[in-house]
């Protein structure tokens, strides 16, 4: 609950902070266009983003034949959700990751990687597809489009106020140091937010998935062995195509790199934190 409401109250921040900048730098107007602009940048990565990604990460989609268990498992895990069957892809790669896409449930798919097989066992690659799974239930694709859209709108105001200055409240021209300063700030802190409602989802997803799978201490145990793998195995696709890394369950380009406030995914001991303290709670 408590990882809802923030992530509600992270979009309305960067709601509200759009707003304002939209209001200073080009009145109602400027808002419209700059939303418009970035909706329409966004709507093709919504509705086809799941076969981009695939396709960058040369995914096979797989069934009940080629690919009986882990396949089953999916299966299991999507009718314990209420979900429909998503497609099911695997990645040949060694380093051990997965990640869920489709801009719903009904187009979901989830992928994984070949080498995330090798070195789980079941209850751990159980407890990974369920996080998976927990994504697509709570849309956060969509969350992520709709932030991502007005990060991006943020942005391209902030570029207007960098060139043509931003207007006071009788529409003249304000002063230029507080539109630099506006084209400054406005993308850092709207790319804030953004980081912050994406290390929500991925809370949330654990405890969804946790749920799903019923064994937290399995899944905190995943990502304790993919973090370590991530340290030294690169996952090729996500070195050639970093704008992915968001979507899998620990960042692969994570290791040595930026944390904190401009990470996409919260730091794997407070995961396996809460994971364990949820199983002391639920005695599982």
């Amino acid at each position: 609950m408590f990882n809802l409401v923030k992530t509600a109250v992270l979009m309305a921040a960067i709601t509200a902070l759009f707003m304002l900048v939209g209001a200073w730098v080009g009145g109602r107007q400027g808002m419209s266009v700059a939303l418009l602009v970035a909706l329409a940048m966004n709507f093709f990565s919504y509705w086809f983003s799941d076969k981009l990604v695939l396709r960058m990460y040369n995914a096979r989609e797989v069934d009940e034949a080629s690919a009986p268990q882990f396949h089953r498992t999916i299966g299991e895990l999507a009718a314990q959700a209420g979900l429909p069957m998503p497609r099911v892809y695997l990645i040949e790669e060694d380093a051990p990751n997965a990640f869920a896409t489709g801009r719903d449930p009904e187009h979901a798919a989830v992928a994984a990687t070949t080498g995330i097989l090798r070195v789980l066992t079941d209850r751990e690659l159980r407890g990974v597809m369920a996080h998976e799974l927990a994504h697509v239930l709570h849309r956060d694709i969509l969350i992520s489009t709709i932030t991502a859209t007005m990060a991006g709108a943020i942005s391209m105001l902030a570029n207007f106020a960098m060139f043509f200055g931003g207007r006071d409240s009788e529409g003249r021209p304000a002063n230029p140091v507080a539109g630099l300063v506006v084209a400054l700030l406005a993308p850092l802190a709207a790319g804030l937010i953004q980081m912050a409602i994406s290390r929500a989802r991925e809370f949330e997803a654990d405890r969804g998935g946790a749920e799903i799978s019923g064994d937290p201490r399995a899944l905190a145990s995943a990502l304790e062995k993919i973090q370590r793998y991530a340290e030294g195995i690169p996952l090729d696709a996500a070195q050639r195509h970093p704008e992915t890394a968001q979507m899998m369950i620990v960042n692969p380009l994570s290791g040595g790199g930026l944390s904190g406030l401009f990470s996409t995914h919260p730091s794997t001991e407070e995961r396996v934190e809460r994971l364990l303290q949820m199983a002391a709670a639920t005695g599982r």
